[in-house]
């Protein structure tokens, strides 16, 4: 059974709808019928409000007839309908939005007085219906103006019409049973439309303190502080305040900007940007703005505590996006705008961020955490902010003077300044890769002209404050040529070594970019110049020259115009050719430039790194971040995501990183640990290595091949693993320390050369073999060329005669291995005997590590002994006198190419504890070996009768 409160409600709305046709017919369709359309700007504006108050009356008279026929439908048919199909109940919260909708419209028309303009424009037109509009109202003086019956008829029926709303509602909510499940929704309507007399009240109140404030400004004012939707909230004539230090003559505080007037200046601050500090006073409080710091200042502390509350609710009001419903500032707890935010501001005040936009996240005035900021001259700058300043990752775009050409700056900020590692690349299309400090680059860098460009150059080295300063290698593209050394204020100064793409090379000491005073020249056939130079590199004064063949010629050099090098002294032609082992002194650079201060640039940051703790947050500054190819991002400003590539999952945590190590601390883990931490260009010890890596291409492939620096490349290669194993042991030590445990002891120096050379080096040599093993094979060519030639002479010899020839005893011949055709004889077999040894052999080119090659070596060894023991029917061990013979045979027919180089490399890379060992014995063996064959063409030609190899056996 339908209650009398739901009956009531029939009627309410029945009433309601009525009354709002006559309104529409009555007042709103001849408020619009202004003709012509006015042609002033406040007509006009007058007329927009009065067509939007318009269409939210159609709404409100749509709404409340739905609302009549929910209740017709219930009343109709209650056995069927429960009370839950009201639209009143159902859907109260989009009957209330659309009158709020309504009652914004009318306040706005308020505002702008358009009820008594429009009233003005047609005044006989209403003074006709003066007597049908009055009985619209009640309780309205018949003294009073038409604009103000127009405003009240507008106004009054829908307040009465709400009040009874909240009357009936809450006896319906009375009558309901407690547990009934459509309590809940009465109650909630009951709020809300009881809120909704509070906001309609306080809409209007604000509405016309706000048309009063209007009257009272100037023209200029009012123009620029005055529109339809904005509200005035408090104004210092009402509650008087002192604003400090701008000494405001007047403060207004509206629901979305606080405005402090003084003389002709208007001072304007967005809410979304205003942050409140109480005062430790009773009678202050203080604003923070984006540049402006003010303080708020009454006699009264009740005026204080009235401004200070007014523009915490006007904050929290505008940061809303709406108005407060159902009042400003209502609710159990006071509200609290939230301290971080994310608004778009345009700075005026002189300094960096001048015409700058910056749109993002704040925090108590200042730019703090993600962002943008775009500044008019085409600059952009997108990322992590802390305090108003660029701190963290961040990408800058700086447009230049051609079109469509910028500097991209991807970098890690610090206080506003570039710090840490970045990626610039320049609207020139260079491109720097490397650290800066303070802006500018600093420590190891890279920096590389584009391939095409007119000048093609790569510097590689270590930055000061922006220039180039420490040890640098620079590859000079255009004039072939590659600087190894030391650098000053940009310029080539102290010792230094040059390699051109002709194969001279320079060493001596440079100054000002020019090599001065006393120095070497090495040309490409090994003739060395000993003296000193001019700027322009012209040998000058004494000096001293040794030709390959061993002649030397000392006096003193210099040239004329045009008249080419002279010079006069003395030639000695007594000397012997040089042996090829004293050419392979004549190394560069050793000594000249330590290798334990090469590359500190690159040691130095990760070392502060690990002695920091291994924070989380700077591992990117250091070691570098993964970042999309930012070319296309460069021809466009729409960059504002500049996400970087994701990298894999727990890759780059160093909780991880630090955990892992701990689990494998033990060999053969450990091993394994390291390989896959020098694997990963995501680990740590992954990324330095690759920089290392960079760093050694830069200084000896391409131009600066040259054999002349094998032994400054050797040396590095060893201080780059001594290097890496103090890495893993720093990384190490800050993993124990976060755990609670014991640090390690330190290492004596035999222990970690043990590890550096048993575990480390075999580990990180493959990533730089490439280029070494290339020195070595330009250092070693002229042997090897030898060795070559020999073993293509002993290769014409079959098995038999060759072995003969060696003088390998008879009763070691593998011959009953030996499986015969029948038109094959012995004398005609080739490369079948020690055929097993010579395939293991074979098998020392496949590794890069020089102990797996010594194990190749040692297993080549075994296999010559189990040949002869087979065939002696017995175990035997070869004596050297028997070895060496049996060796050289094995090495002729294993036919190994570069086995000079080979040798060589072994030597210098293989572990120091097996010196004096059995690898040092078999290595100095197959060195042997390597000099025999070498030898073999000269002593085949001294017998060419009896050791013809050409002879048909």
């Amino acid at each position: 059974m339908c209650s009398p409160e739901e009956e009531a409600l029939l009627r309410l709305e029945e009433v309601f709808s009525a009354t709002l046709a006559r309104i529409n017919s009555l007042v709103l369709q001849p408020l619009l019928e202004t003709t012509p359309e006015p042609s002033d700007a406040q007509g006009r504006e007058g007329l927009r409000l009065l067509q939007q108050l318009h269409q939210s009356s159609q709404r409100l008279w749509e709404v409340t007839e739905e609302s009549l026929h929910s209740l017709q439908e219930r009343l109709g048919h209650q056995d069927t309908v429960g009370l839950e199909s009201l639209l009143l109940l159902r859907d109260a919260d989009r009957v209330l939005q659309v009158h709020v909708e309504y009652i914004e419209s009318y306040a706005s028309c308020v505002v702008v007085q358009a009820f008594q303009k429009a009233a003005k424009k047609r005044r006989e037109f209403w003074r006709g219906q003066r007597k049908a509009l009055w009985q619209l109202l009640s309780g309205v003086s018949s003294e009073a103006s038409v604009g103000t019956a127009l405003a009240q008829a507008l106004h009054q029926p829908l307040a009465h019409h709400v009040q009874q709303y909240v009357v009936l509602l809450l006896g319906l909510g009375d009558s309901t049973a407690d547990p009934h499940p459509t309590r809940e929704l009465v109650v909630h309507a009951a709020t809300l439309f009881g809120n909704l007399q509070s906001f309609m009240s306080q809409a209007l109140d604000q509405a016309l303190a706000t048309q009063a404030l209007r009257h009272s400004l100037s023209s200029r004012l009012r123009d620029v502080l005055c529109t339809p939707a904005r509200r005035l909230l408090q104004d210092s004539q009402d509650v008087p305040v002192t604003v400090t230090p701008l000494r405001a003559e007047r403060v207004l505080l509206f629901d979305d900007v606080l405005v402090l007037l003084q003389g002709h200046s208007v001072h304007t601050f967005d809410l979304k940007l205003v942050w409140l500090d109480p005062g430790q006073d009773g009678c202050t409080f203080h604003l923070l703005t984006p540049e402006e710091e003010l303080s708020f200042c009454s006699k009264d502390p009740q005026d204080r505590m009235v401004w200070q509350w007014k523009v915490t609710q006007a904050v929290c009001q505008a940061l809303r996006g709406k108005k407060d419903f159902p009042v400003l500032g209502a609710g159990l707890e006071p509200s609290e705008p939230p301290t971080c935010r994310c608004v778009a501001y345009t700075f005026h005040a002189e300094g960096q961020l001048c015409q700058a936009t910056y749109e993002g996240e704040w925090c108590r005035g200042r730019p703090h955490g993600r962002g943008t900021l775009k500044w008019p001259d085409g600059r952009n700058h997108v990322g992590s902010f802390c305090q108003g300043l660029e701190h963290g990752f961040g990408i800058r775009l700086v447009p230049q003077a051609s079109e469509d050409k910028f500097d991209c700056y991807k970098c890690h900020w610090r206080e506003g300044s570039m710090c840490g590692y970045g990626i610039c690349e320049y609207g020139t299309d260079e491109v720097y890769k490397g650290y800066f400090r303070a802006g500018l680059r600093h420590g190891f860098g890279v920096l590389e002209s584009a391939p095409q460009a007119p000048q093609p150059f790569k510097y590689t080295g270590h930055w000061e404050r922006g220039q180039r300063s420490g040890y640098g290698v620079e590859e000079d593209g255009d004039r072939g040529e590659r600087y190894i050394g030391m650098w000053q204020a940009d310029q080539r100064h102290g010792p230094g070594v040059m390699v051109t793409q002709a194969g001279v090379c320079y060493q001596g000491t440079f100054q000002a970019d020019k090599m001065v005073g006393p120095g070497i020249l090495l040309s490409e056939d090994d003739s060395l110049y000993e003296g000193t130079f001019t700027r322009d590199l012209t040998l000058v004064g004494k000096g001293k020259v040794t030709f390959p063949n061993g002649f030397t010629l000392e006096g003193s050099f210099g040239s004329g115009a045009g008249k080419g090098l002279h010079t006069q002294g003395v030639l000695d032609t007594a000397a012997f050719p040089p042996d090829p082992s004293s050419t392979r002194k004549r190394q560069l650079g050793v000594g000249a430039f330590p290798v334990e201060s090469r590359w500190q640039g690159v040691y130095g940051p990760f070392r502060d790194f690990v002695s920091a703790g291994c924070p989380g947050d700077e591992q990117e500054t250091l070691l570098g971040f993964h970042v999309q190819n930012s070319r296309e991002l460069r021809k466009s400003q729409e960059y504002l995501c500049c996400e970087r590539a994701q990298p894999e999952p727990c890759a780059d945590r160093m909780e991880d990183v630090l955990d892992e190590l701990l689990l494998h601390r033990e060999p053969p883990a450990l091993r394994e640990c390291l390989r896959k931490a020098l694997s990963n260009s995501l680990h740590p010890l992954g990324k330095l290595l690759r920089t290392l890596m960079l760093t050694f291409q830069a200084t000896y492939a391409g131009i600066g091949a040259s054999k002349h620096l094998q032994a400054l490349a050797q040396e590095e290669v060893k201080q780059h693993a001594r290097e890496l194993w103090a890495a893993y042991r720093g990384l190490l030590q800050v993993a124990l320390q976060r755990k609670g445990q014991a640090p390690e002891e330190d290492e004596d120096t035999e222990t970690r050369d043990l590890q550096v050379h048993g575990l480390v080096l075999p580990l990180m040599l493959p990533s730089f073999y490439s280029e070494l093993f290339t020195l070595y094979l330009l250092l070693h060519e002229t042997e090897d060329s030898l060795y070559s030639q020999g073993i293509a002479n002993l290769s014409l010899f079959p098995d038999t005669k060759l072995l003969e020839f060696l003088d390998v005893q008879k009763h070691l011949w593998p011959l009953k291995d030996l499986t015969l055709t029948t038109n094959q004889r012995l004398s005609l077999v080739r490369d079948k005997c020690f055929l097993s040894a010579t395939e293991c052999l074979q098998k020392i080119i496949t590794t890069v590590d020089p102990r797996e090659k010594l194990e190749v070596l040692e297993r080549t060894y075994g296999e010559i002994e189990a040949t002869v023991s087979r065939v002696l029917g017995q175990e035997h061990k070869l004596p050297m006198d028997d070895l060496l013979p049996l060796l050289i045979y094995v090495v002729s027919r294993a036919r190994i190419q570069h086995l000079g180089a080979e040798i060589h490399l072994i030597r210098d890379m293989m572990d120091p504890t097996h010196t004096g060992g059995l690898y040092d014995f078999l290595l100095t063996a197959l060195e042997s070996c390597y000099e025999h064959i070498q030898k073999e063409d000269m002593r085949l030609h001294r017998f060419p009768g009896r050791w013809d190899s050409r002879e048909h056996w």
